[in-house]
């Protein structure tokens, strides 16, 4: 899934990209991929694009007349989706378009989505109701720039494992599965480590450590062109890296397969040199 640091280059490259740039006509053949209705979405036929910005995970292109942007399209990629400037318009056969915004100058902005679930979707709203829109009015503070020590530590303060703490939107808004394994390792902290647990110093290492967030956009906009790739060139230290030498103290790294996901860690860094049961095999060490 794009997280924080993909979502803000997608932004970054789109707006350069995009803004103004008039908008000719529109098209939705994913089959549930807009959850609006009014406006219509054949509102923004005319309009210009004002600017890319990013909410959370998400994406929010905005649009208008000239002046202030008037409509906002607010997109979720979930999983699989991808949303990207081609320089030719999509076949209608193509299965994985899900919303077509068709350009005056022949381009085409098209939120794709790979595979068959239909999951990514996007919301056509009055630009002044996205931050009141649930999606976006529920999000935690943004993980980047990082919030302020006590606004992290009072997020935090929960009985729940920070794996899936710093994964809920509603907590701290842009972290997802790949990122949070890393924040963790930077960290040094267990991944089962519960959030109200942390005392003062494993608080300033998590606050200190969301500091890769920002070195991962550094790293985009090193490698990444004006076309954002399908497969973003993440630089990650640890998540998907099993079986090979931790980066700074070159023990194997272990991991957890679930069945949607899989966490990675250092065992001599996060988890006091213990290797947790795959739950795979058996449940989780206590």
């Amino acid at each position: 899934m794009p997280e924080l640091p993909e979502v803000e280059i997608t932004a970054r490259r789109l707006a350069a990209a995009l803004t103004g740039a008039e908008v000719e006509s529109v098209l939705a053949p994913g089959m549930v991929a807009l959850k609006s209705v009014k406006p219509p979405l054949e509102a923004i036929v005319g309009m210009r694009v004002a600017g890319v910005r990013r909410a959370g995970k998400m994406p929010v292109v905005e649009l208008g007349r000239g002046g202030d942007p008037e409509l906002a399209l607010l997109v979720h990629m979930m999983s699989a989706g991808r949303l990207q400037v081609f320089g030719r318009r999509a076949s209608l056969r193509d299965r994985a378009s899900r919303v077509l915004v068709r350009l005056g100058d022949g381009r085409e902005l098209r939120l794709r989505e790979f595979g068959s679930k239909q999951r990514a979707w996007a919301k056509l709203l009055e630009a002044g109701a996205v931050e009141d829109d649930e999606m976006v009015a529920t999000l935690g503070p943004e993980a980047w720039p990082a919030p302020g020590r006590e606004e992290l530590a009072t997020a935090l303060d929960q009985p729940r494992h920070l794996h899936p703490l710093l994964r809920d939107q509603r907590t701290i808004a842009g972290i997802g599965r790949s990122w949070v394994d890393e924040i963790l390792w930077e960290a040094s902290l267990s991944p089962f480590r519960k959030g109200s647990e942390l005392s003062a110093d494993e608080l300033d290492r998590l606050h200190a450590a969301l500091h890769v967030l920002g070195d991962a956009i550094d790293h985009y906009e090193e490698v990444v062109g004006d076309t954002i790739p399908d497969k973003m060139p993440m630089p990650l230290e640890v998540h998907r890296r099993e079986g090979e030498p931790c980066p700074r103290c070159g023990t194997t790294i272990a991991a957890i397969h679930y069945s949607d996901r899989i966490t990675c860690y250092c065992p001599a860094e996060q988890t006091g040199g213990r290797v947790l049961a795959d739950r795979r095999l058996s449940r989780l060490l206590k």
